[in-house]
């Protein structure tokens, strides 16, 4: 990726002072519309010691591969055909288990580039408003800074890499 998710100082982020953010599972961001949920070597291991699954039987009942990055494959979970997560059944049904981008959105690193990004993202989710309202769980600089980092730095798995797990 060439642009730079990397923040060294706190002074000009419209963030720093904190943000207010509660989730409101509405499933917005779990579904509606087509996306992507990739996934890291962790967020597998997770998901299949949750499931109580091998990588191979996880990775054929519960995954697509998605073209990335300079023609890279990765994982991704799959998508319903309403377009919600293959997780999704009322609320995630891998909650506890569930994958670095879903527990640290919204705090993720091209979302949170600018205020103008932060507020056209809110439109579509409830829980962003009413952050932006003032309302909701407030979030200190460190706790979204330490969210946006983990997002930076969640690699998705390219096909080589589960191949190589799936042979173990």
């Amino acid at each position: 990726m060439s642009e730079d998710l990397t923040k060294d100082s706190s002074e000009d982020l419209f963030y720093k002072n904190g943000l207010h953010f509660q989730c409101q599972r509405c499933s917005f961001c779990c579904g509606h519309s087509p996306g992507f949920v990739y996934l890291s070597k962790r967020d597998l291991l997770a998901l299949c010691d949750f499931f109580k699954l091998p990588v191979k039987d996880f990775v054929e009942k519960y995954c697509r591969w998605a073209d990335y990055y300079y023609g890279e494959q990765v994982l991704s979970l799959l998508e319903k055909k309403n377009y919600d997560c293959i997780l999704w059944e009322n609320g995630c049904s891998a909650y506890s288990a569930r994958p670095v981008q879903c527990s640290t959105y919204p705090f993720w690193a091209w979302m949170l580039k600018d205020k103008e990004m932060w507020d056209e993202c809110a439109q579509d989710c409830p829980g962003m408003k009413k952050g932006n309202a003032g309302e909701g769980k407030y979030w200190s600089y460190e706790e979204i800074e330490k969210n946006r980092q983990q997002y930076v730095e969640n690699k998705p798995l390219t096909r080589k890499e589960v191949e190589e797990m799936m042979k173990k």
